[in-house]
């Protein structure tokens, strides 16, 4: 699976692509800045999935998913996010993304959230991936329409 990581912080984009070069079924393709940038390098690298910061310069990941979603529907889309997760999760999920994980557990949750997505699209679960099952406290969300709630549809507001 080819994945693109979108992050502002350096650092953030840098420790997930480490994270994931240690499992052999997951190449990162690209690094995206900020949100433009991350749908620009979708279309132009054309990845399975995209891991987006919800806030970054320019659009944010909101705007970014809802337009990877328009122009690139098969894409899976991962919101990564520092806050309150079950907050934002009715909003990621209209934005169109598939799933969202809290930054602060991204080295026990990410792994799991992304072969909850590859589940979800028929591909094989890599047996090998470390912290492949879905965390147990339930704070990870996925985008399964067919059993949210009609509150969850819509939008988030302040």
């Amino acid at each position: 699976m080819r994945i693109l990581i979108a992050d502002d912080n350096e650092l953030i984009r840098r420790g997930v692509a480490e994270m994931l070069a240690n499992e052999a079924s997951l190449e990162v393709c690209g690094e995206a800045c900020d949100g433009m940038d991350a749908f620009q390098k979708a279309q132009e690298l054309q990845p399975d999935m995209v891991l987006l910061d919800i806030s970054m310069p320019g659009i944010s990941g909101f705007e970014s998913a809802r337009l990877l979603r328009q122009s690139i529907p098969h894409i899976k889309i991962l919101i990564m996010t520092f806050g309150d997760q079950l907050q934002l999760l009715p909003r990621a999920l209209e934005a169109g993304a598939d799933e969202c994980v809290d930054k602060a557990r991204l080295a026990s949750d990410l792994l799991g959230a992304i072969n909850n997505l590859r589940a979800a699209a028929g591909e094989k679960e890599d047996p090998n991936a470390k912290n492949a099952s879905r965390p147990r406290d339930g704070l990870s969300g996925s985008r399964d329409k067919s059993q949210e709630p009609d509150h969850l549809a819509q939008p988030f507001q302040n």
